[in-house]
């Protein structure tokens, strides 16, 4: 959701200004609908400016209109919640009677209404239609009555219900920036004579790579040479220093158009980098991290696998593996009807959830929840010293790099490759004769982002027959086991994109409704299982195949190398090297993200920022 940057530092003529609508432009990808950015003037002003729309209207007024120098900066990108996407509902908000504070802020306050009431009740004026603004009036009203910043912001906290990041600057203290954190992002950059706030590291990752991880209800104050935190509770806290393990460079471009293309191209490193060092000299599963004594691991008789979007795709295909290779029964849950469902959790429950961010807002109360529950939880998450991997048991992190489109690709890759260890290992730890050898499906593991290089070198035709549908209204996607997920997210993934119609099924599904769907030239992508696939299955997708092209739809078709019983039946083959059933979501789903890019480029749409979508969801 929302972007926050903040800074501090020696830096004069403007370059506090740039630091910070650097960091808004590496926050883009989180979607947003406004930018603002506020100055502490030498002068002892605020200077504010802030503007509907993208970045480049923010940066064209301030090129028209320069702020003074200044070393102390906010900004901010917002993503509407209260009130809607106007100049005067952008961020920051003023308080105070001279309007001496800025505040920015991401999340939601729960019970700004009352408080606002009460604002009003007292004489304060509103400009906007935003919860935030009540923030801005306490701290303003705490500083009055404490001349210190960062005791306004704890007072003003302790008023506050909901999820929220706050930022604040106070005209009469230059080289200040105070922070607060609940159930919402933020984290410090640490650099040489100069400190920075973020909602993640992309907001600094160009000016330093350490980085300080800030705890739930925590406060932090930055000045040029300190950094401090305390608790809500006003005492001393601690907070755990790292160092982020990419830089700048890895959030760029590189070349390629947009972002996604760069990411759906890196997704062969990004599950190589997943497998890698998770396995000793004897080819056993090694998953230290995960910090869960291995008795509980052997004594779990549940699974459930909670997430949103994307990442509950990822979750249903490692559903059908955890299954398989475990005898464990595993449930799919969407995070944020968890909680509400009253679900079945207990101490014998292993509850894994799946976000890139690891700050998704649904997923986290989810854990949450199931904790509270006694439920062991484990989270997959792609970004270390996020909320719910310090929220839970154990993490299991994947390697995929920043991802930085809003719409998932290799995040999605790597949670499936993350998801497989964790059903491995679970499989290792129980012993038994299961279906595969944990060894014998690690080896073919490793093969895998070969194979997804391989099915990258052969997506011309997958490009032309997207730019040929630009015009095309609506798509379905069959598929079966785990092509079924597979099916679901090439659905979502137009969707976000493109703005058309798309639906993903079960093809068994396919007679008892969705076949009144299919008309002549009605375009249908099927996920076919290899042949070697239990149950028949193969044959059965064959049959689907047969329906619908007898009823008039383009068949699109993605199967495996070799097959030539889908040939008969397919306008379209789009082939992918043989890897075992239950990694070939890893190779299917691949022309599936590329098909959506193009069609999504061919319409002259913005791949890298869907409209409405943002790429961290951090209020329920």
């Amino acid at each position: 959701m929302c972007g926050i940057v903040g800074y501090v530092g020696p830096r004069v003529d403007g370059t506090a200004l740039d630091v910070v609508m650097e960091g808004l432009a590496r926050l883009e990808y989180r979607g947003y609908d406004s930018a603002g950015v506020a100055l502490v003037t030498p002068g002892g002003s605020i200077a504010m400016d802030k503007r509907a729309g993208k970045l480049a209207n923010l940066r064209q007024a301030l090129e028209s209109n320069p702020p003074p120098e200044s070393s102390t900066a906010i900004g901010h990108t917002r993503w509407a919640t209260h009130g809607g996407p106007t100049d005067r509902n952008a961020h920051p908000h003023r308080g105070g009677a001279d309007d001496e504070i800025a505040v920015i802020h991401n999340g939601i306050i729960e019970n700004f209404h009352q408080l606002k009431t009460q604002l009003l009740a007292d004489g304060v004026e509103f400009r906007s239609e935003t919860d935030t603004e009540v923030a801005a009036h306490l701290v303003a009203r705490e500083f009055a009555a404490t001349g210190d910043l960062t005791e306004a912001m704890l007072r003003a906290v302790q008023w506050l219900d909901g999820a929220f990041t706050l930022l604040a600057v106070h005209a009469g203290r230059p080289g200040v920036v105070v922070g607060a954190r609940r159930n919402s992002p933020l984290v410090v950059g640490l650099g040489e004579g100069e400190n920075f706030l973020g909602s993640d590291v992309a907001a600094f990752i160009g000016h330093t790579r350490m980085a300080l991880e800030l705890g739930q209800d925590q406060i932090v104050t930055i000045t040029p040479d300190s950094c401090t935190v305390i608790g809500f509770d006003g005492q001393p806290a601690s907070a755990t220093a790292y160092e982020v393990t990419w830089d700048a460079a890895a959030a760029e471009k590189g070349g390629y158009p947009t972002f996604m293309e760069k990411e759906i191209e890196e997704q062969p490193r990004a599950v190589a980098d997943t497998l890698l060092g998770r396995t000793d000299a004897e080819g056993n599963l090694s998953l230290d991290e995960l910090r869960i004594p291995e008795e509980k691991l052997r004594a779990v008789e549940r699974v459930t696998i909670v997430a949103c979007g994307t990442a509950a795709y990822a979750g249903t295909v490692a559903k059908y593996a955890i299954e398989h290779w475990t005898r464990i029964p595993v449930e799919v849950a969407l995070a944020h009807e968890f909680r509400y469902s009253d679900p079945i959790v207990d101490e014998r429950t292993l509850v894994v959830s799946i976000s890139q961010s690891g700050e998704t807002m649904d997923t986290l109360m989810a854990v949450k929840h199931a904790r509270d529950l006694g439920a062991l939880t484990v989270s997959v998450c792609n970004t270390l010293g996020s909320t719910i991997p310090r929220e839970s048991d154990a993490a299991l992190y994947t390697h995929a790099g920043p991802e930085i489109a809003v719409a998932s690709t290799k995040a999605f890759l790597a949670q499936i490759a993350a998801c497989y260890l964790l059903g491995l290992y679970l499989a290792q730890l129980r012993g038994g004769a299961y279906a595969e050898d944990p060894q014998a499906v690690m080896k073919e593991l490793h093969d895998v982002p070969d194979k997804i290089a391989e099915v990258l070198r052969r997506m011309d035709r997958v490009k032309e027959i997207a730019r040929f549908m630009a015009d095309t209204r609506a798509v379905l996607f069959l598929g079966r086991n785990v092509g079924f997920p597979v099916a679901l997210e090439g659905a979502l993934k137009l969707k976000e994109l493109a703005y058309i119609h798309a639906e993903g099924f079960a093809a068994g599904e396919l007679k008892h409704g969705p076949i009144a769907l299919i008309e002549p030239g009605q375009p249908v992508f099927i996920v076919v299982p290899g042949p070697d696939t239990p149950h028949e299955l193969h044959r059965k997708v064959v049959s689907n195949i047969q329906e619908i092209r007898a009823r008039g739809a383009r068949t699109i078709v993605i199967a495996q190398d070799g097959d030539t019983d889908v040939e008969p039946y397919a306008d379209e083959v789009i082939r992918v090297p043989h890897t075992m059933p239950l990694l070939q979501p890893l190779l299917t789903v691949v022309p599936l993200q590329v098909f959506a890019l193009h069609l999504s480029t061919a319409k002259g749409l913005d791949v890298d920022q869907p409209r409405n979508l943002a790429k961290s969801v951090t209020v329920e």
